[in-house]
């Protein structure tokens, strides 16, 4: 291996889901001398997207890395990212969830749209969003969650402001305070 001091990498795999996939991924990467960060996974219809940053303190390269990750049977075929990551580990307190904002009802395009506009003007950052499509009686429902941080002055004011996009798109909203 190419050793280097405090390499950082982000490293994003997409792929089928099956199980076992964070184990055998976040085994290779113990064995390998990763530090991980900040990390996510998610099943995306029948595939799956895990990401996350890697602190290795011997040093590796990503394409080592790449490579060691190819091998894995559990995510055979998966498109492999690794790349040099720039930025610092340590959060700024704008990365820090205060709030998360649920969005429920039918398909409505444009909803995360409209929703993350309402979002900027009331300067409420996204630290992570996700939505689900479930089966229901006669059709489907949606469920979009924004894990936000606002200060505490403007939020009955973006919550009032949430409450009413939603509700012209016949959805409802809720605001959980963290």
């Amino acid at each position: 291996m190419n050793h280097q001091a405090n390499d950082t990498f982000l490293i994003s795999i997409m792929g089928r889901d099956r199980v076992g996939v964070v184990s055998a991924v976040t085994n290779y990467l113990f064995e390998t001398g990763a530090n991980l960060a900040d990390s996510a996974y998610a099943v995306l219809g029948e595939g799956f997207e895990f990401s996350c940053v890697a602190e290795f303190s011997a040093g590796s390269s990503a394409e080592e890395l790449e490579n060691g990750l190819g091998a894995l049977e559990a995510i055979e075929g998966a498109r492999i990212t690794v790349t040099r990551f720039p930025f610092e580990l340590q959060r700024r307190e704008s990365g820090e969830i205060t709030h998360v904002v649920e969005i429920t009802g039918g398909d409505r395009p444009g909803l995360v749209s409209r929703m993350s506009d309402v979002l900027v003007a009331y300067g409420a950052n996204i630290v992570r969003m996700s939505s689900r499509r479930v089966a229901a009686e006669g059709g489907f429902v949606y469920s979009t969650r924004f894990a936000v941080n606002v200060a505490g002055a403007r939020l009955v004011a973006l919550e009032n402001a949430l409450s009413n996009t939603a509700g012209s798109m016949r959805l409802e909203c809720t605001v959980k305070t963290l």
